[in-house]
């Protein structure tokens, strides 16, 4: 349980949280939402307690006895240590091996029947007991398990911590607080750093997660899978929808017509009783009547719309039209050193197309855009645009077409654009660029800050062809609604890159998705891929889907049951020798373990005791053993993940 009693707290003259009354209870899915600067992470830090109150408290019961985890927003730095002994370290896990060999040579020096012996055999039975409860012996296959899962490669494992660039280092970060498992999980745009594929399996592992969790996220569908509950800030208080994020934005829109129809008839009370009053004012005979109803007046609430604003919306300028075949893509590769990103990439886009490039990270996609902006030459291969194609292009490294001498409105003022005075400050605003902020020097602005600019100058300017890199990674929910409905509404073409999958989904009609260095596409939107994809098999997914179609049609029934039985005697054979590996390895176990178990019993008996020189070669033969023993789970969690996957297929 978390408790929150009549918290308060403000920043100098700027108030963010009054009186807020709220209980979150255990193995909750709380998504935290609300505009930005409303507090998300300051609330965060206050159930840390890494902020004091103005008043009131917040309560976590036997705190000192729950574990937190908590993944901060900004990037962060990790010491030059190797990876899996940082996350040993970090998860808790090395500590408790520390505590198990310090208690084991601690018993070995005591006398037994005393208290103190006692007391180390019980700390001992508990450190034990913690360290199998918590996976200790098959620690590093689960974390090489969640590595992978974040898109970690093989090569990673024996990198240090330090080599690693900002947005893996938050994966590194993530990956210590799933290993912890934490008793509470407060998690800060865990999505900002992940793909689409990380974000999805991510997904799936907190879906069961049996702690309790808070998540700050601008990712609506992440919210949606993991919240069912959302707790808005706002107007400096929580406010409460049973459900996911879908949910929250239609019962809040529910809610807001609820209280304009109260407001509406509280005002037509009002007017009735003001009216009243004013007609029998002077009149003796009236005179009680006035006053109980001007005590009415005094009683009545007035009803606000909280957190109303006004609504915002944003255009491109209308270019001119380019020809149908905006830029045509020919036998297009490219390489860093002896890495090559993809080869013979072949496609076209067309005038009033919206494509997504996807794919893990790694595939390509920012190398994609650059070469399609003709911002780096390809190694081999043309791009080739069509006649009267204006190109703006957005990268994530943009923010360096800032000239950092100008302040905010002098960069704005220097696009070359139709667009006056009120609709530049009108788009500044929509940006989280208001009041004196305009007057700030660029060179001083945060990174995001940054790139909300340069997004911002490319609004401004007259073009039909968009190359967008991650194009929404610092805005918020509201702003990214708004700057989505102006791209559905843009008459040119645009081909983006980015891993919000409902931004997507509700605005490209293409996907592009770059795989083993070549390029698939399909037809529709974000989740039309998203289906087609997992209806791929194995053998398919390193396949063209189109040509497999086309061959599908050549293959005559006979044929295409040979093939079936083929492939089901080749997995069958497969499946055997792992079984037979398998039965091995829990022989193997099951004595390991029985020795084990035969050894701790000496260890606890009071006679061997008697004789150091035997608890030294009993304590040597343990810790082989536990040696061992990880090792053989290690084979038998891989064996077992390759019977999982070696299944028959129906068809071939």
């Amino acid at each position: 349980m978390i408790y929150f009693r009549s918290v308060s707290l403000s920043f100098l003259d700027r108030q963010l949280f009054d009186q807020i009354n709220w209980t979150i209870h255990p193995k909750s899915r709380i998504g935290l939402v609300g505009d930005n600067g409303t507090g998300k992470t300051t609330l965060f830090r206050a159930i840390l307690e890494q902020v004091h109150l103005d008043s009131g408290f917040i309560d976590i019961p036997d705190r000192k006895q729950k574990k937190i985890g908590y993944l901060p927003q900004d990037l962060v730095e990790l010491e030059a240590t190797g990876l899996i002994e940082y996350l040993r370290g970090k998860s808790g896990i090395a500590q408790l091996e520390d505590d198990i060999r310090f208690l084991e040579v601690q018993i070995s020096q005591t006398r037994p029947n005393t208290h103190a012996y006692s007391e180390l055999t019980r700390r001992y039975g508990d450190a034990t007991a913690e360290f199998t409860a918590r996976d200790g012996y098959v620690f590093d296959v689960r974390a090489r398990q969640i590595l992978k899962g974040f898109g970690f490669r093989e090569s990673d494992f024996n990198k240090t911590c330090d080599s690693f660039s900002g947005g893996w280092k938050m994966r590194i970060l993530l990956t210590s607080i799933l290993l912890a498992r934490p008793d509470i999980m407060l998690l800060d745009e865990p999505t900002n750093h992940l793909d689409t594929e990380s974000m999805e399996w991510l997904e799936s592992y907190l879906k069961d997660y049996p702690g309790t969790i808070l998540v700050v996220s601008h990712d609506h569908f992440f919210l949606d899978k993991i919240a069912t509950q959302i707790a808005e800030l706002a107007n400096h208080r929580i406010h409460i929808y049973k459900g996911n994020y879908t949910y929250y934005l239609a019962e809040k829109e529910r809610r807001i017509e609820a209280l304009k129809k109260e407001m509406e008839l509280q005002k037509a009370q009002i007017k009735k009783i003001e009216e009243f009053v004013e007609r029998f004012r002077y009149k003796a005979t009236k005179a009680s009547q006035v006053q109980s109803r001007i005590k009415m007046l005094d009683k009545f609430k007035e009803i606000k719309l909280e957190g109303s604003s006004k609504s915002v919306t944003m255009r491109f300028p209308e270019g001119k039209k380019s020809v149908r075949e905006v830029v045509k893509v020919s036998n297009l590769g490219h390489s860093y050193g002896d890495l090559t990103v993809f080869s013979g990439l072949n496609f076209s886009l067309f005038r009033g197309d919206k494509v997504a490039f996807v794919g893990v990270n790694g595939s390509g996609k920012s190398t994609l855009s650059r070469l399609l902006s003709l911002t780096e030459q390809p190694r081999q291969g043309i791009v080739q645009y069509g006649d009267h194609v204006n190109m703006a292009f957005f990268s994530q490294e943009s923010s360096q077409n800032l000239n950092y001498a100008n302040t905010i409105w002098q960069e704005v003022n220097s696009v070359p654009s139709s667009a006056d005075d009120q609709t530049r400050r009108n788009l500044l605003g929509a940006f989280l660029f208001s009041g004196d902020d305009i007057f700030k020097s660029v060179g001083i602005l945060s990174g995001g800050e940054k790139s909300r600019l340069a997004l911002l100058k490319i609004m401004l300017l007259d073009t039909n062809f968009l190359i967008l890199d991650e194009p929404t990674n610092h805005l918020d929910i509201k702003t990214k609604d708004i700057f989505q409905n102006a791209l559905i509404h843009y008459s040119g073409t645009v081909a983006i890159v980015s891993h919000d999958r409902y931004f997507l989904d509700h605005l490209v009609n293409k996907v592009f998705e770059l795989r083993d260095n070549r390029i698939f596409d399909y037809h529709g939107n974000y989740s039309y891929f998203i289906e087609k994809r997992s209806q791929m098999t194995p053998e398919s997914e390193q396949k063209d889907p189109r040509s497999e179609r086309a061959m599908d049609k050549t293959i005559s029934l006979k044929d295409k049951k040979r093939m079936e039985a083929e492939e089901r005697n080749r997995l069958s054979k497969i499946k055997n020798n792992l079984k037979k590996e398998l039965a091995a390895i829990e022989d193997n176990i099951a004595q390991l373990e029985a020795k084990k178990t035969s050894i701790e019993k000496s260890l606890c008996d009071p006679q061997t005791h008697r004789d150091s020189v035997k608890i030294k070669e009993l304590t040597i033969e343990f810790k082989t053993i536990e040696d061992k023993l990880v090792e053989a789970y290690a084979v038998w969690t891989d064996l077992s993940c390759r019977m999982e996957i070696e299944t028959p297929m129906k068809s071939i």
